[in-house]
């Protein structure tokens, strides 16, 4: 791989140690690879957050990074969820020793410069690429909203990967970053119109289909940008997609090659309705609903407050989202209208990363295939999937 004079300077410690160790790993990851050089990005998106995935070893390796104060991002970077509400861990019951470790946690990367403004939906609170811009974000959700809806370019990154990106400022030039790589490889006709939770089963559907391909989709009515997350996450986590396409909606959809792609499915409203019911693991009515995988959108906790308005709910309502848009959220009235029902508005976390199992939880009430298919997994819990409207039970 071709570096320029500062790179190679780089990579021999003249510009610290910090930016040594994230080139050694930039370079490794461009070998392994094959590109020819690397890229400049404007912003980067950095997993490995959670104390529950990267537990005691993540948090020393980051504290000792961040340690000898040489290094800082270089470009706009922002961080994955953490496991608790980094403010009110104690009012909404997080488990004490793992909430200060989780703060340390955050803590550390606030150092190395990535603000601490939680979120998997950074694309609404700030870290907005542009289209064409070579970016380097990690989370499975994030990075298909920014190569599909916003048109950025970016791989699936590890958090390790994405962290030296945001340190150094540049990436290895390979996969999403090239347009040949871009192309669709499955047409998926859609025979049915979708709405709320049918665009999670639809991308569940698809993400086991295609893996880590480029599906690009025709559908009967046009989906809104809460839709395009919804489906971009759960394409993710079935599969491992990382850019789709949408037939006169998404920005590349004209460059996508389709008139070159010979595999082709059709999707059929049975099909939809059989995947919701299978996305479920016991009929058993959810003691926690959870909302909010990805983080949701001052839009999504406005229709929630509607919902619930002047009622009272009978199970617990958590509402996942950052601490940006729960701020609007506050102004607009619709965080204490879901409070007087009973509900939370929860910043910074989401159900998959945090300790739910830890917090007298049995059976989760999601309307993210996501969450769906990530919680019986991680947490070790039953999940409900079905539209909000359905999931909110009142007294």
């Amino acid at each position: 791989m071709f570096l320029t004079k500062k790179e190679e300077q780089m990579c021999n410690g003249e510009f610290g140690e910090t930016i040594r160790k994230s080139m050694d790993i930039l370079v490794a990851l461009g070998d392994i690879y094959g590109a020819s050089k690397l890229v400049d990005i404007t912003s980067a998106q950095v997993s490995g957050v959670s104390y529950k995935t990267i537990g005691e070893a993540g948090l020393e390796y980051l504290e000792d990074l961040a340690g000898d104060g040489l290094a800082v991002a270089s470009v706009n970077a922002s961080l994955n969820p953490p496991g608790t509400d980094l403010d009110n861990w104690k009012e909404l019951g997080f488990p004490e020793e793992f909430s200060i470790k989780q703060n340390k946690i955050v803590d550390a990367y606030g150092k190395l410069g990535i603000s601490k403004t939680c979120t998997c939906t950074p694309y609404l609170v700030g870290n907005v690429p542009r289209f064409a811009d070579h970016v380097s974000w990690s989370e499975s959700s994030a990075v298909a909203y920014v190569n599909s809806v916003i048109g950025a370019r970016t791989n699936r990154e590890g958090g390790p990967a994405a962290l030296a990106a945001a340190i150094v400022g540049k990436t290895p030039l390979y996969g999403f970053h090239l347009d040949r790589n871009r192309k669709a490889n499955l047409v998926v006709n859609v025979n049915c119109e979708l709405s709320g939770a049918d665009f999670g089963a639809l991308g569940y559907i698809i993400g086991k289909v295609v893996g880590g391909g480029v599906p690009y989709f025709k559908l009967k009515n046009a989906p809104d940008n809460n839709d395009l997350k919804t489906l971009g996450a759960a394409l993710a986590s079935s599969g491992s997609v990382a850019l789709y396409h949408m037939e006169n909606v998404t920005p590349e959809h004209k460059q996508a090659g389709v008139e070159d792609v010979e595999d082709i499915m059709f999707i059929s409203e049975k099909e939809i309705l059989k995947t919701r019911e299978d996305l479920s693991t016991t009929d058993r009515q959810p003691d926690l609903i959870c909302l909010g995988c990805p983080h949701a959108s001052l839009e999504e906790i406005k229709k929630v407050a509607n919902i619930v308005q002047g009622k009272t709910i009978k199970n617990k309502l958590w509402i996942c989202t950052s601490v940006s848009v729960k701020a609007t959220a506050d102004r607009m009235g619709y965080t204490r209208t879901i409070e007087q029902a009973g509900g939370n508005v929860v910043c910074d976390t989401c159900m998959v990363v945090a300790p739910i199992e830890d917090m007298g939880f049995e059976v989760i009430g999601v309307n993210s295939a996501k969450a769906a298919n990530y919680v019986p997994s991680m947490c070790g819990l039953d999940v409900v999937y079905n539209d909000v409207e359905n999931l909110v039970q009142f007294e």
